[in-house]
């Protein structure tokens, strides 16, 4: 199954490089994409034009939102690594509070 995201960067040219920087191949922290793959995400992309992220996630039958959010809240690696990126990030103007990747909606297939 395929999921979609959007979040925004903030707009400055450095931060958006440094934030490149944090996602080029051996930036990521090993803990980061362990934690990722332990939950049933089998392939994580992100795209950017200007300071807009699209990230497309596809995840196995058993994948939960749920089980994800509750083991990255109770892993400080991750939390670390959350906050790190928030330097980075900032919410899409619809947002719900405290949301920081919101979920697209599929609108057409071919």
């Amino acid at each position: 199954m395929t999921h979609c995201f959007a979040l925004d960067l903030k707009d400055d040219p450095i931060l958006i490089a440094e934030y490149e920087r944090w996602h080029a191949p051996g930036g990521v922290w090993p803990e980061i994409l362990e934690s990722i793959k332990s939950a049933g995400i089998t392939s994580l992309d992100i795209y950017r034009t200007g300071n807009r992220l699209l990230m497309v996630m596809e995840v196995t039958e058993d994948f939960s939102f749920e089980k994800k959010a509750t083991a990255d809240a109770s892993n400080p690696t991750v939390q670390a690594w959350e906050e790190l990126m928030w330097k980075f990030q900032q919410p899409l103007p619809w947002a719900k509070e405290g949301e920081k990747w919101v979920q697209l909606e599929r609108i057409f297939k071919l």
